[in-house]
């Protein structure tokens, strides 16, 4: 009997009993399951924290609050374990705290208004924290939905024209419609109907945000053409300007005439960001620029509001008691507030004017402090940047262009928000993300944490594993068989 042919130059023999099966993948659900369990400690303690200091004693009402956050996340955890597996650990959990901060301000600041109530002999209000939890419980909804319906987030590119077109349609309608039926402390941004009423503004941005991601990836070509050299700057050709004119004139009429300096703002400096990170032009940048220069000088000459506000951003405590007197208290509640703030349930949040929506950062500021301020601050930074590594990880030129682009939305939006509150930029009427009270703006950023969990997933995804196809006959290898001992020769 003929010893067994010994290995071909290069094998590599199997062990006995063969191969160990390979790992599979970490999804790291337990380690998010694990963050939203602190975020639901770190939560419930603030609100007996508010309790114990409000009213001296623990209601019932807390114990509802808490389990609803509770039975809402766990809901939405699940709904990521299933349908996005291998998703970023820290997307839902960060935002679990600061919806979870955001219900916590609101209740105190409901507390704070029927104590007002009943010292006045008011009618006692309704509790807008009830109002959270169920726009909260609508906006996992939007979550779980598009996780489930969006199988695969690259079909938004298919229908980009027609998100842009919805998108354009839902700026544009609260400027046609009556001032009874859109207009809010001289802001024409809502759709407002009997028993309903919805701010169309914040999905038109997601819209407008997949739109532009779809036409840049479709039409790369025309944004990166040479053009002219100007100090060293490589300009983009005059007729190629088009797209960025097109959305200065739609930020301009929002500006003009729904008079929401806010959502003009954060388009604009959005597609601004989309056309660097597609081209990678700083040409495109001075010429937005460039356009932002000339619309506010424009805006700021023509139209009486607009100067209004930038007075009142230079000097609000000129006109103390009208115009700046928003600004002016906010100030106050930020200077009270100090380095590590008066406590929860122990400042005057209250006496900042729209406290729960669009000063909600100055109860922040007054009761956490600059200390609390900035872990929120930090909160929102990790957001941004995980969602930015997300964009940086995936595959696809739209999925990159779209998750940075919702990405640098909601860094603006913070912005813009912390920077009127604090008076370094004139104030915008936009809302804090996750935090303020609204439901439409908590319905919105709910669908842009669902593409973002969507596109991450795709992004930390193994690699499909690839079967190798036998090679065709006339390609493999030919061997001479010693027939009578059946053996390779």
């Amino acid at each position: 009997m003929s010893a067994p042919a010994p290995p071909s130059a290069g094998a590599f023999p199997s062990p006995p009993g063969g191969f160990a099966p390979a790992p599979p993948p970490s999804t790291r659900r337990n380690m998010e399951l694990l963050l939203l369990a602190a975020a639901v400690i770190l939560i419930t303690v603030a609100l007996v924290l508010v309790e114990a200091s409000q009213d001296q004693r623990i209601s019932w009402d807390l114990a509802t609050l808490a389990v609803a956050y509770l039975a809402l996340f766990a809901v939405a955890h699940l709904a990521v374990r299933r349908f996005a597996p291998f998703a970023d650990p820290l997307l839902l959990p960060i935002v679990a705290v600061l919806n979870g901060l955001g219900l916590v301000l609101i209740h105190r600041l409901d507390l704070a208004d029927e104590q007002t109530a009943a010292y006045n002999s008011w009618p006692m209000p309704s509790a807008n924290a009830d109002d959270q939890v169920l726009w909260t419980a609508l906006g996992i909804v939007v979550f779980i939905a598009v996780l489930v319906l969006l199988r695969d987030y690259r079909t938004l590119a298919r229908y980009g024209y027609t998100l842009g077109l919805l998108g354009l349609v839902a700026l544009v309608v609260p400027a046609l419609l009556p001032a009874a039926y859109s207009e809010t402390n001289g802001a024409k941004i809502w759709v407002r109907l009997p028993g309903f009423s919805v701010q169309p503004g914040e999905f038109a941005k997601i819209a407008l945000i997949v739109f532009f991601a779809a036409v840049l990836v479709s039409k790369r070509d025309l944004f990166t053409a040479a053009g002219k050299h100007v100090f060293g700057l490589e300009l983009p050709r005059a007729r190629d300007l088009g797209p960025i004119v097109a959305v200065w004139i739609l930020c301009v009429g929002v500006l003009v005439f729904e008079k929401d300096l806010g959502t003009s703002l954060l388009i604009f400096a959005t597609v601004l960001a989309l056309l660097y990170i597609a081209t990678e032009r700083v040409g495109w940048l001075m010429v937005g620029a460039a356009l932002l220069a000339v619309g506010f000088v424009f805006a700021y000459n023509a139209f009486g509001h607009v100067r209004v506000r930038v007075s009142t951003w230079l000097h609000p405590f000129a006109d103390y008691n009208n115009t700046g007197y928003q600004i002016s208290q906010s100030l106050f509640g930020l200077a009270t507030g100090g380095l590590a703030g008066t406590g929860l349930g122990s400042g005057r949040p209250s006496q900042v004017p729209f406290a729960k929506t669009d000063f909600i950062v100055a109860t922040i500021g007054e009761e956490l402090g600059l200390i609390g301020l900035t872990a929120v601050l930090l909160l929102f930074t990790v957001l941004v940047l995980r969602g930015l590594r997300t964009a940086l990880a995936v595959r696809d030129s739209f999925g990159k262009l779209l998750a940075a682009g919702l990405s640098f939305t909601l860094a603006v939006q913070v912005f813009v928000v912390v920077g009127g509150v604090t008076k370094l930029i004139p104030l915008t009427g936009l809302t804090t993300p996750f935090v303020s009270y609204g439901g439409s703006s908590l319905l919105a950023n709910y669908a842009l944490l669902a593409l973002l969990v969507k596109i991450s997933d795709a992004a930390r995804a193994p690699a499909p594993i690839r079967k190798r196809e036998p090679a065709p006959i006339a390609e493999a290898p030919t061997a001479m068989i010693n027939p009578a001992k059946g053996e390779t020769v």
